[in-house]
């Protein structure tokens, strides 16, 4: 077992185990894409509205009748959630229908949502 110093100066005390967990660190654009996609599920508004489309799609007026805010409000956090690559939408006449883009979406509610319904 090897020891060093870190670039900051503390002390390695298993030098292998930092050699292996650098190997498989994530790039910095994976880890910016990652904190772009736990920051789309962190503002109560877009969590709502992820849950929402789980089942089906809607537009702008059910959504915002169902969380009780403003279609202004529920227009904005959709644009961000399409930025964000969470929904899509489709036109029919004059109205847009959003959904969200695909499975994994509703996969991270699931699986946050088991998480957090464990028992300690």
């Amino acid at each position: 077992m090897e020891t060093g110093q870190d670039s900051c100066g503390c002390r390695i005390i298993h030098l292998e185990k930092v050699v292996d967990a650098r190997l498989k660190a994530l790039s910095a654009a994976e880890i910016e894409g990652l904190s772009q996609v736990f920051k789309a599920f962190g503002d109560p508004s877009r969590l709502r509205i992820l849950h929402a489309l789980r089942e089906e799609e809607m537009c702008v007026c059910d959504i915002s009748a169902l969380l009780e805010i403003s279609e202004s409000a529920v227009s904005h956090q959709l644009r961000l959630l399409r930025t964000m690559r969470m929904v899509a939408n489709r036109r029919e006449g004059t109205v847009l229908y959003y959904r969200l883009l695909d499975q994994h979406v509703t996969e991270l509610i699931d699986l946050a949502l088991l998480h957090l319904r464990e028992e300690k």
